[in-house]
């Protein structure tokens, strides 16, 4: 029996435009990013569709314009009549999972992510944290450097598990410049700088994660009537309380995305299907299964394209 699963991206999607030509055929489509606007009480369409893409990538608005966009392609793409088994995002993308799932009202997703990138910038001045992405080394010899890092007071830990060879570090900015230099010297094949504004999923963020338990303490979180594949453990979620503690828990601890899709595998899933702007997700669990279907959802182009595949296949 083929089981499928919906997966959600995360900020570095964006993209001015995404979304609009979707929105301009759809009532359904549009009227998510009407709600969207509600809910900010600003006019966050107006930036998604029209810019400037520096503004619109910044985690205050990045965040929430991710979760609109992806939902509202979503909305439209349920006309389809497709299942899913599991549903799982990547970091941000696993708020749009909750939603997608039942677990956050839509308003309520907007209004959190907005906050959550409030919170995330807050944490550490700017310059002080960074990120890089470390490609061509296993996870327990980046641990092994990162650790020695660490203990000399620069603090740097695995960000995202992303899939075999690409690996994402975290953390002071020294730390993470230091980290990249050893990392080099024991055989990775590159060291890549990213352009974010801050450590994002590193110790530094604990800050930012006691202000967002105080958000999700507000809001109302529904148990899950699709389990959701955390990223803090690569489980299973569905439960209110394990919901709430696994999204404080994500700001500071890494994204097992690799370790993620492994489970939906295990489970029997033999398709994915991303649901938002870009198809970054497709391309990893691609590096983690090649023998996988993978469908990635943008516009009105690849969301047909994909029904009719699917439907050709049952």
């Amino acid at each position: 029996m083929s089981k499928t699963a919906f997966v959600f991206p995360g900020q570095g999607s964006q993209i001015v435009g995404m979304g609009k030509e979707l929105a301009d055929s759809s009532e359904v489509v549009q009227h998510i990013f009407t709600r969207a606007n509600t809910a900010l009480a600003e006019e966050l369409s107006s930036l998604i569709f029209n810019g400037p893409q520096e503004t619109l990538t910044l985690t205050v608005n990045a965040q929430p314009s991710l979760l609109t966009t992806s939902i509202a392609i979503l909305e439209k793409f349920k006309e389809a009549n497709i299942v899913p088994s599991y549903v799982a995002g990547h970091s941000l993308g696993e708020y749009t999972a909750l939603v997608a799932s039942g677990a956050l009202s839509f308003e309520d997703g907007v209004r959190t992510v907005r906050k959550r990138g409030e919170f995330m910038e807050e944490a550490v001045p700017a310059g002080q944290g960074t990120m890089a992405a470390i490609l061509g080394m296993n996870s327990d010899d980046l641990q092994d450097v990162t650790d020695e890092i660490s203990a000399s007071g620069h603090p740097v830990q695995l960000a995202n598990i992303n899939c075999p060879g690409q690996i994402v570090i975290s953390g002071a900015a020294e730390g993470v410049k230091q980290a990249c230099e050893l990392a080099k010297g024991k055989g990775a094949k590159r060291a890549i700088p990213l352009e974010v504004s801050g450590p994002f999923h590193s110790s530094l963020m604990e800050p930012a994660a006691e202000k967002l338990r105080s958000v999700l303490d507000q809001i109302e979180i529904n148990d899950a009537t699709v389990p959701v594949v955390a990223n803090v453990n690569a489980r299973e979620m569905t439960s209110a309380d394990q919901i709430k503690e696994n999204l404080v828990k994500q700001l500071y601890s890494p994204v097992l995305w690799e370790h993620s899709v492994q489970y939906m595998l295990d489970q029997g899933v033999d398709t994915f299907i991303e649901i938002g702007p870009g198809k970054v997700l497709s391309g990893l669990i691609k590096k983690i299964n090649r023998k996988v279907t993978t469908y990635a959802i943008s516009d009105i182009e690849t969301l047909e394209a994909t029904v009719r595949a699917l439907q050709e296949g049952n």
